[in-house]
């Protein structure tokens, strides 16, 4: 059966992570061996469960920010990422089509004046009765309406 994450587990996890950032990896016996000389842990099966959630921990980091620990690194990359500036904007294009909602919404935000827009009638996508998913089935015919009583199909 697989062992319950306590809240001193996770915490002091968390600590080691925010301070010792550095030196830890996603190997847990390298991480074991990190935390067994930077904390005094009472006993090997706590160190031992430490350590594995700081390797779980350290793993969830490198796909992504994670909550409730704030790292430097990783708040550095958030800025770098909001601050991105592309090299050429999305409006500086020869021509941009547009279709005529999409017109009247620039207007209203007073966006009408952009250069190279051009205005383009929507094409309308051929298709049969209902949404395109389903057989032959008469419009508005259900799988309910084909059982009898309303009931779901199961053995009784």
């Amino acid at each position: 059966m697989p062992s319950v994450r306590t809240k001193t587990i996770k915490k002091a996890s968390r600590v080691i992570i925010e301070k010792y950032y550095m030196k830890l990896t996603t190997d847990f016996h390298v991480n074991k061996r990190i935390c067994d000389e930077i904390a005094i842990i009472p006993s090997k099966k706590l160190r031992n469960r430490i350590a594995g959630y700081c390797t779980d921990l350290m793993k969830r980091i490198a796909k992504g920010p994670v909550r409730g620990i704030s790292i430097k690194l990783q708040e550095e990359e958030r800025e770098r990422r909001d601050n991105y500036v592309p090299d050429v904007s999305a409006i500086d294009q020869d021509l941009i089509e547009i279709d005529p909602d999409t017109k009247e919404m620039l207007k209203a935000m007073d966006f009408a004046n952009i250069p190279n827009l051009q205005v383009v009638q929507p094409i309308a996508v051929a298709g049969g009765q209902g949404g395109g998913q389903g057989g032959n089935r008469p419009v508005g015919m259900h799988d309910r309406d084909e059982r009898p009583n309303n009931r779901p199909n199961r053995p009784r």
